[in-house]
């Protein structure tokens, strides 16, 4: 695996285990309802998975893009598919969004170079 998926991936688990083991309900709750509204619904999960990307890149937080990157992933989103994504954020969140973009189409080079 990529260093730099590997590095992340294994952050985000060990601080979530953290902050899960506090056994705080309101953040048990949130989780919880994070994972409920990516599930299959009205809107697919791949759907779902582009739409977070989105707000992500727009919100500027580059953990989150990460994350969506690897689901969309998952989700069998393709090259073009994102592109259009990204050209969605950028023009929802303005050009400020153009380094989260380059930072984005890194990782989504990484995340390919794991295949």
């Amino acid at each position: 695996m990529n260093p730099e998926i590997e590095a992340f991936e294994q952050f985000r688990s060990a601080m979530n285990e953290k902050i899960l083991s506090a056994d705080n309900l309101v953040l048990k709750r949130l989780f919880n309802l994070d994972t409920q509204t990516y599930q299959e619904g009205a809107l697919s999960v791949k759907t779902k998975e582009m739409l977070g990307l989105v707000a992500s890149l727009v919100l500027r937080c580059d953990d989150c893009v990460k994350y969506h990157l690897g689901k969309c992933r998952e989700q069998g989103v393709n090259s073009d598919e994102l592109f259009e994504v990204l050209a969605v954020a950028n023009i929802v969140g303005g050009t400020i969004v153009i380094p989260h973009t380059r930072r984005a189409v890194a990782y989504w080079e990484a995340l390919h170079s794991d295949s």
